[in-house]
């Protein structure tokens, strides 16, 4: 490849990531919903383990997508 060819080809992927970092937001969001409506459909009782599973969960999120942003 050339250079204008590279060119093309980094103002194209610079393009199509924001489109992948709203589709990763969206399909996140959709699990939280679905897991949440879970979680309430079973009660109270599992409130505390499931509050620290979705918060490490947020956690890990943020740490992989900083972890890939900063590469």
């Amino acid at each position: 490849m050339n250079a204008s060819e590279t060119l093309a080809v980094d103002a194209f992927l610079g393009l199509l990531v924001p489109l992948w970092q709203l589709v990763i937001g969206v399909l996140v969001l959709v699990t939280v919903v679905v897991s949440a409506r879970k979680l309430l459909m079973r009660g109270p009782t599992r409130m505390g383990g499931a509050l620290l599973l979705v918060g490490s969960a947020v956690v890990g999120l943020a740490v992989v997508s900083y972890l890939i942003q900063s590469l």
